[in-house]
């Protein structure tokens, strides 16, 4: 195997970037930029902390950041990974998509915790609060080509059948101790209250 030990090497291999590759890339939240993101639900939040990197799924039923600054912390598996790394290391990339469009806006910025109750109230889904809000200041915003998702096909596809389910990847994990078609069936028919 070949490594590439050098960004000279790298570049030779790749050559110069387009200038419109260059040019969206934007140090502040344009009109059109915000009105993309705005319709995001959904979002993968990269963290750089000292054990490595974290990228965590974020979802939302309506805007999934406010203004791209506070973002809630709901609850899910209480790992904490990304929160940990935000504490040790503020570096944050966020990645947000739409269903149904290829275009993806990718955002670089520094974040960092908050337990303010105001800014946990901005984010009141159902009577219930997040435990925490990720601020996020923005350094650079841009839109990816769509290169990646039209050779995936992401939004013409349905392979949910032809992969694991989250119970059966527990149950291998645990010897069969947790997980399988039980723990399916749960997450399947959670009330709407209970993602919150």
């Amino acid at each position: 195997m070949q490594n590439i030990s050098s960004i000279s090497e790298l570049e030779a291999l790749y050559g110069q970037p387009s200038d419109a590759a260059i040019r969206k890339v934007s140090p502040r939240l344009t009109p059109l930029y915000r009105r993309w993101i705005m319709a995001s639900r959904f979002c993968v939040l990269t963290s750089v902390g000292p054990d490595g990197t974290d990228g965590s799924p974020r979802g939302e039923d309506g805007p999934v950041v406010q203004e791209l600054d506070p973002q809630p912390d709901w609850r899910g598996n209480n790992r904490l990974d990304s929160l940990r790394n935000i504490i040790s290391d503020g570096r944050v990339s966020l990645m947000f998509m739409v269903p149904g469009s290829t275009t993806i806006v990718r955002v670089n910025g520094r974040a960092v915790l908050s337990a303010d109750t105001d800014l946990r109230t901005r984010f009141e889904r159902r009577g219930k609060l997040p435990a925490t809000v990720i601020v996020i200041t923005l350094q650079e915003i841009y839109a990816q080509c769509a290169h990646a998702p039209l050779r995936a096909g992401l939004w013409q596809r349905n392979d949910r059948d032809a992969v694991p389910s989250m119970g059966d990847i527990l149950a291998e994990m645990t010897n069969g101790k947790e997980g399988g078609a039980d723990f399916d069936k749960k997450f399947q028919s959670l009330e709407p209250d209970g993602l919150w």
